[in-house]
């Protein structure tokens, strides 16, 4: 009776748990030997055979025919294996190996004890295990849960009995959540820890954006609409390629959807987020213009070995191509895969002037120094020394105090002549040697060029 009692215990439980019966009978095995061990210190011997519906449990111990018994877990006299099976008394002899039937009742009231905590703590592991396993096929899939917790660094989600933690990084920057707020994610990554798989979702992750569009516009899902590349600032700005293998349908206006309904539905799941989208082009002139809206270039110099481009753009329209922060221009430089520099027409013949301009024409500074400037650190220009590291001038070249000024005085004079910055005729030419790297970002080359 007990036995089919337990089970139902066990099946109750594993009904609560969502453990498929399969899973259980292992279980159950596993609680016997469990507790058989405990007891006895050893159950490799041991075997235990559960039928759930039967409701029958089944142990069995090998142990050794002996004359003498040491250890009664391991070995067992002639005598009592023949009283356990008389049918077996003219064939059993000494050194053979004998089975035993334990019955499940004489564990008693331990096996109660230890039946709940330990169907608990197995129940747990598996259920870790399915959702580990649940979770690692859905990496790239977009989720929907509800805010369970919200935290400085982790805004908690959970779907039906899962939590799953989505990271500050891993947030639009911009978004406030509140417990029991229904909310959109990717399922990005699934580790093990102690304790239990830690499922990553993430918002600001590019293939989030993949993956809203891919739900609003069927081309892209049936592939007759290719998303090439997508370059983001979350909760800013967004660049994306797309493509149209079928030259009837315009990707642009599919992705975009009539009177804007399609992309409207991502920007409102992105907290307002501004998306351009891009039409392919192999032709680099033509990619870097589209890439660059809404500002419109006047004219562009590319490179293509270098991947490197200068566009110029009118007075007006220089901060709408760099954008706040330097958010267009870095945009449209990672989508394209070019370093962009953006400059007015003045300020860009500037930059002709001070590349072409060699430090050894400029009055005041000596040839034995422009000499060792060019040899040690290869800066020949006026523009290799405004965008020189301050330490090379003095750590590397190891200039004097008074070479350093006299070079910076000569730099700073040859600029107010050359552009007619008057207002910068007190400007130190040593606060121009830049602190960053000689080789800057885009939106650093823009705010020097601006100052």
């Amino acid at each position: 009776m007990i036995n089919r009692d337990l089970i139902e215990i066990f099946i109750e439980l594993a009904r609560e748990k969502n453990i498929e019966r399969s899973e259980l009978g292992t279980i159950i095995e596993q609680l016997f030997l469990f507790i058989i061990e405990k007891e006895t210190g050893e159950a490799d011997n041991c075997s235990v055979i559960v039928n759930l519906d039967k409701g029958e449990i089944e142990i069995y111990v090998e142990k050794t025919i002996v004359e003498e018994v040491d250890d009664d877990h391991f070995d067992i006299t002639l005598e009592r294996a023949v009283e356990l099976e008389p049918d077996l008394a003219g064939e059993l002899k000494l050194g053979d190996t004998f089975v035993e039937v334990i019955d499940p009742a004489r564990f008693g009231r331990r096996l109660v004890a230890n039946a709940r905590q330990f169907l608990n703590k197995r129940t747990r592991e598996v259920q870790q295990q399915y959702i580990y396993e649940d979770y690692v096929q859905r990496i790239g899939e977009v989720i929907i849960g509800t805010v369970h917790q919200v935290h400085r660094e982790n805004t908690f989600v959970n779907i039906e009995q899962t939590e799953l933690r989505m990271p500050r990084n891993e947030q639009i920057f911009s978004e406030r959540f509140r417990r029991g707020d229904t909310i959109r994610a990717l399922v990005k990554a699934v580790e093990v820890t102690p304790k239990g798989p830690d499922i990553l979702i993430s918002r600001s992750d590019d293939l989030f954006l993949y993956k809203l569009f891919e739900m609003e516009v069927p081309e892209i899902e049936d592939g007759i609409i290719e998303i090439k590349g997508i370059a983001r600032k979350p909760g800013e700005r967004s660049k994306i390629i797309v493509h149209s293998v079928d030259k009837r349908i315009d990707a642009v206006g599919a992705c975009v959807g009539m009177r804007g309904s399609r992309i409207q539905s991502v920007v409102r799941e992105l907290n307002n987020e501004k998306i351009d989208i891009v039409n392919y082009t192999d032709k680099s002139e033509v990619f870097i213009t589209r890439a660059l809206s809404p500002a419109k270039p006047m004219d562009l110099y590319i490179d293509d070995d270098r991947k490197y481009c200068v566009a110029i753009f009118e007075e007006g329209g220089l901060e709408n191509a760099v954008g706040r922060s330097g958010v267009n221009i870095n945009l449209a430089s990672k989508l394209t895969g070019y370093t962009i520099d953006a400059y007015t027409k003045a300020e860009y013949d500037e930059v002709l002037i001070n590349q072409k301009t060699t430090l050894e024409s400029l009055e005041g500074v000596e040839k034995s120094v422009s000499d060792k400037l060019v040899e040690v650190a290869s800066i020949a220009s006026v523009a290799d020394y405004l965008n020189a590291k301050k330490y090379i001038l003095s750590d590397e070249v190891e200039l004097s105090a008074e070479d350093i000024g006299a070079v910076s005085g000569a730099v700073n004079n040859f600029i107010n002549k050359t552009h007619n910055k008057e207002s910068e005729a007190e400007v130190e030419a040593a606060d121009s040697v830049s602190d960053e790297v000689s080789i800057e970002t885009v939106e650093e080359r823009f705010h020097r060029t601006r100052m």
